[in-house]
């Protein structure tokens, strides 16, 4: 069975903020993923679009 998972391949995760810049999870997150249910893992896509646009925000106002 396979386990969806919003990894884009791009995986460098940002040290400042402990997100991937690929798929905006946290480091704790990216090593669980396939230990968390289905559920959790729901929620977490939830969770994704608007940690990627605050950390766009974030990159622009110290550009």
């Amino acid at each position: 069975m396979s386990v969806w998972t919003p990894c884009k391949k791009v995986c460098f995760v940002d040290p400042k903020v402990g997100l991937c810049v690929g798929c905006f999870r946290s480091l704790e997150e990216l090593g669980q993923w396939t230990a968390y249910t289905d559920e959790e893992r729901k929620a977490i896509k939830r969770d994704l679009p608007v940690r990627e646009e605050n950390y766009r925000k974030m990159k622009e106002k110290k550009a």
